[in-house]
């Protein structure tokens, strides 16, 4: 009841005052009952000490508890009730009725009891589901929900539990995107229809908004009076549905020291089958959640919904896609819908179909949208015909009509609408196109959009002559590189795992080289390279640096080094340096990625390398090269069969059977090392020709280098040191010498000698 006096603030102190013989029911806040002078009031509020600022915060709290009292504290206040607070009514209940007066001349007389008068019956109260609930059944009336395409199993399904007579509430359980709302939606669609069993018909589908629930309740009580309140309200409908989406948040909410959690208040009246809900949740929170309490679980019927197929994901964006189109003004065609759902499910591996491929339309139709400048003049236009459509009607409504400014207007007007007409098609019909789907990719994952829109098979095909053209001299390891690259992405066996090699040569022939070169090719960066030092994993308990450690050890809030980065970059080359170091244990968790292509983390997370390139380097073999070669052998095989001795000594044979090739490079010979002497040369042509200086060298100078460097024990880094020496020294020293008088060309010979000299300004 709001005051009598001020008409603001809720009413307090209620007294009856007797005028003339008759009786008058009044109620007042605080502030006006002490400005009445109320002599009980003002002595309680003197004893108190309690201030305006105290009183008007009371009536502040006054009007919160009123809110949430219920159903009783709502009611009007009772003509001839007790003068106390109207929540306090039910305890100390009505005072006495004041006296009737007679009746007038020819009125009927009712002499029957106050309380046994025929009261009108009332409407259902609906306050806790309208401020709670969204009714999902009026917006699909209303055509604010989108269209669910395919899920007939499971919305089928659903349908048949809750046709049930008992535990008839399904619980949808699945991966996060694969469409768990959108069945109920789709189900709220079918009953807003109609098409759906009788034991449906004119059933309501509400959306619970369990966050609201909790919201401003700060007393104890109010949390479950609101649930109560719930609950009676949907008994009392009698054709409500409720649908709950993350079900599992029931367990716990409102859970406080002396107070009921939700999912117990429901429990009861989900067991009687007075209230039916659908429940939704993710397999990790069912399991965390709800299949700990097993009273909840039995009352709930699981519902699994799978990750939809790529054929399924290309048929749903084709349902949905004329809302993309209408809200940004595009046009898609079934090949780029068809490109989003294969480009999602190739470069986007931690998330789920349909989800990831419609954010992938979902922002390629924002790109191009934005980049589509006649949307913009076209909008401009919109906005300028509105200004004159209404300059137009003004002049038409003037008494005094100026019918030159109204053709004027006019012809403006004329002209805005063919320029509308002329740009509406490019405005409002920008086709979506694949390199915008390539370039939000990029923005995701960090592949390169010109690698996205490349044919995969135009690529395989120009691998070989790439890595040849950096890796000098090991033809037979990158034919043996290049041809299970190219088995494993076309991907002919129904088996995905991962290509994997085994480098074996001497130090220095080009292991390191040739991987930095294939992720650079195959992943257009170096840096998609993961390299792991595997004398650094020499002990049993490394392994859990691998996966991450197990739950009650050190570190398990840490997640794994090799785990987490190729879930962060699932398109990447992984380098195992030194592999004979490793220990067993550590070769075994390889063996089940060799194989399966996946392995489980610590915290239970199963992480895909079917995209990843896997190399393992070793040096086996290599520190016998000295020993006698057999009748007939090269020293390329006697290498090979010394490497395959020393493999076989620390790894076991399924191991080996599971890496696609096992490739051995060949010691370098003086030609070779005289080609890779020209690659390292040119590398310093760039950096030199920044600062204004051209390099240039004779014929005879990458010999020399060679034929220094050959027969060495560290293969191209000795040559690489002696660059470094007879090159790069020389000419870092010219260039600080000749500050004052900058070269501006340097020039490397061969001198009578046979020594590298330098010529500067030639």
């Amino acid at each position: 009841m709001i005051c009598t006096r001020c008409k603001k603030r809720p009413a307090v102190v209620f007294v009856t005052r007797v005028e003339g013989g008759e009786s008058a029911n009044e109620g007042y806040c605080l502030s006006c009952a002490k400005e009445l002078g109320i002599k009980p009031v003002n002595d309680m509020l003197e004893k108190f000490g309690i201030s305006d600022e105290d009183m008007e915060q009371m009536n502040q709290q006054m009007e919160e508890m009123m809110a949430v009292s219920g159903e009783e504290g709502e009611e009007d206040f009772t003509p001839g009730g007790a003068p106390v607070f109207p929540f306090l009514q039910s305890l100390f209940g009505n005072g006495p009725q004041p006296a009737k007066e007679p009746p007038l001349e020819g009125e009927p007389v009712d002499d029957a009891p106050a309380d046994k008068k025929k009261r009108a019956p009332k409407e259902p109260s609906r306050k806790h589901i309208s401020q709670y609930c969204t009714d999902l059944t009026a917006r699909a009336r209303e055509g604010k929900i989108d269209r669910t395409v395919g899920r007939e199993r499971e919305i089928y399904r659903v349908t048949q539990i809750l046709s049930r007579r008992t535990k008839n509430n399904p619980c949808l359980i699945g991966e996060p995107g694969v469409g768990k709302t959108a069945i109920a939606e789709g189900l709220a669609l079918r009953m807003a229809a109609g098409e759906v069993p009788p034991r449906l018909q004119g059933k309501e589908l509400l959306l619970l908004d369990m966050t609201a629930l909790v919201a401003g309740t700060q007393f104890r009580g109010q949390f479950e009076s609101r649930i109560k309140g719930l609950i009676q309200e949907v008994k009392a409908a009698g054709n409500i549905i409720l649908f709950i989406d993350e079900v599992h948040t029931l367990v716990g909410t409102g859970d406080a020291e002396g107070s009921l959690s939700a999912a117990n208040i429901l429990k009861p009246a989900l067991s009687r089958g007075e209230v039916q809900v659908i429940g939704a949740t993710t397999f990790n929170e069912y399991r965390k959640h709800i299949e700990k309490d097993a009273a909840l679980e039995r009352r709930f019927q699981p519902v699994t919904v799978e990750e939809p197929s790529v054929e399924d994901a290309f048929a749903i964006l084709q349902g949905v896609r004329e809302y993309y189109e209408g809200y940004h003004g595009v046009r898609v065609t079934d090949t780029v819908l068809r490109r989003a759902v294969a480009l999602s499910e190739r470069y986007i591996t931690d998330r789920y179909l349909p989800d990831k491929a419609i954010d992938l339309l979902d922002e390629a139709c924002a790109a191009t949208a934005l980049a589509n400048k006649a949307a913009d003049t076209y909008a401009a236009l919109l906005r300028q015909q509105a200004t004159l459509q209404e300059q137009e009607e003004s002049v038409m409504a003037a008494e005094e009509k100026d019918y030159e400014a109204l053709a004027n207007t006019r012809a403006q007007l004329m002209q805005v609408e063919e320029q509308l007409a002329s740009i509406k098609e490019e405005a409002t019909a920008a086709p979506v196109t694949e390199e915008a789907l390539a370039k939000v990719i990029e923005l995701w994952t960090g592949i390169p959009a010109s690698k996205v829109q490349e044919s995969e098979l135009g690529k395989l095909a120009q691998l070989e002559e790439h890595l040849r053209a950096r890796v000098i001299g090991q033809e037979e390891a990158v034919q043996a590189v290049a041809a299970a690259i190219r088995r494993s992405r076309v991907q002919i066996s129904p088996r995905r795992r991962p290509a994997s090699f085994i480098f074996v040569g001497s130090t220095g022939v080009g292991k390191t080289e040739l991987v930095k070169v294939l992720a650079a090719q195959l992943f257009d960066t170096p840096e998609t390279l993961i390299r792991l030092d595997m004398s650094e994993f020499m002990e049993k308990h490394a392994v859990s640096r691998l996966i991450g450690s197990p739950p009650g050890y050190v570190g398990y809030d840490e997640a794994g080094q090799l785990t987490e980065k190729v879930r962060r970059k699932p398109y990447s080359v992984i380098l195992f340096d030194e592999i004979e170091k490793a220990h067993p244990d550590v070769l075994n968790i390889l063996l089940q990625i060799l194989d399966e292509g996946r392995v489980t983390d610590a915290h239970g997370r199963t992480v895909n390398f079917e995209n990843t390139v896997i190399v393992m380097t070793s040096n086996a073999g290599s520190e016998r090269r000295d020993s006698l070669m057999g009748f007939g052998q090269t020293a390329g095989e006697a290498a090979r069969e010394r490497a395959v001795k020393a493999l076989s000594d620390f790894l076991r044979p399924e191991f080996i059977g599971r890496v696609d090739e096992v490739v051995f490079f060949q010691p370098l010979s003086v030609d070779t090392y005289a080609s890779i002497a020209v690659l390292m040369l040119t590398e310093l042509v760039e950096p030199l020709k920044e600062r204004g200086i051209t390099l240039t060298w004779e014929e005879a100078v990458p010999r020399v280098l060679a034929e220094q460097s050959h027969g060495g024990k560290r293969g191209a880094r000795d040559l690489r040191n002696a660059i470094r020496r007879q090159v790069e020294n020389p000419v870092a020293e010219a260039i600080v010498r000749r500050h004052d008088d900058p070269l501006t060309a340097v020039s490397l010979r061969v001198d009578e000698t046979g020594k590298i000299v330098l010529k500067e300004d030639l």
